[in-house]
């Protein structure tokens, strides 16, 4: 790619996508609320043609839904969705962190450490938003190590389904204080080289995760 192609900006249809998943893998959009084109478009300076585009990508990701004359809105997870996610997660993460602890250099270590501080300070400050952008690229960065592109966009997608209730799991100081011990266990493992270990604290990791979301889930809305 050339620098010319490097600067230039996304299309319309790029953009507006990129905005509307993180306005609700952030939170900011939350679970079950509608989207409403008109005033979106009017927020983000776009025609409605690229946000509808936008829409129907994010439908196919499960991350809106779309009901006849109700329109789309941020798709709900029930349980069950939830628990299917996080089982598929936990089988593949646990490929991509084997792969990635066979590779590891200690440049690696050196970046896992560097976000790991990000997510310390978010935690610190209470900044759920901040923390949720920061846990991401922790996990990310390590799946990344593993050298398998494809194994690491599937476990994004899957990510991206639940990332909304994330934020709320941050919410809580103790779920803050849990994530950041259960993380620095995680890279003791890695600087050992010790797979099983780090397969296993995360699997722990997950595990604390989902028994919080299952609990969001189940209380009325």
């Amino acid at each position: 790619m050339s620098p010319d192609e490097a600067r230039r900006p996304p299309t319309a249809q790029q953009f507006v996508l990129a905005e509307l998943r993180r306005a609700i893998t952030t939170g900011r959009l939350r679970p079950g609320t509608p989207i409403r084109q008109d005033a979106l478009a009017e927020e983000l300076q776009v025609s409605r043609v690229p946000l509808r585009e936008a829409l129907k990508t994010l439908e196919g990701e499960g991350l809106v839904t779309y009901k006849a004359h109700k329109g789309y809105c941020v798709a709900v997870l029930s349980l069950d969705d939830l628990r299917e996610v996080y089982r598929i997660r936990e089988l593949l993460e646990e490929e991509a962190v084997r792969h990635a602890v066979a590779r590891l250099t200690d440049d690696d270590l050196d970046r896992l450490e560097s976000a790991q501080e990000e997510v310390e300070r978010a935690a610190a400050a209470g900044d759920v938003s901040a923390m949720a952008t920061a846990n991401r690229l922790f996990h990310m960065t390590l799946f990344d190590l593993a050298g398998l592109p494809r194994l690491a966009r599937l476990i994004r997608t899957l990510w991206d389904t639940t990332d909304a209730y994330r934020s709320m799991y941050y919410g809580d100081a103790g779920n803050r204080e849990r994530v950041v011990k259960e993380h620095r266990t995680t890279l003791d493992a890695l600087r050992r080289r010790a797979a099983d270990e780090a397969v296993a604290t995360l699997n722990v990791h997950r595990d604390h995760a989902v028994a919080e979301l299952e609990s969001l889930l189940a209380r009325p809305s």
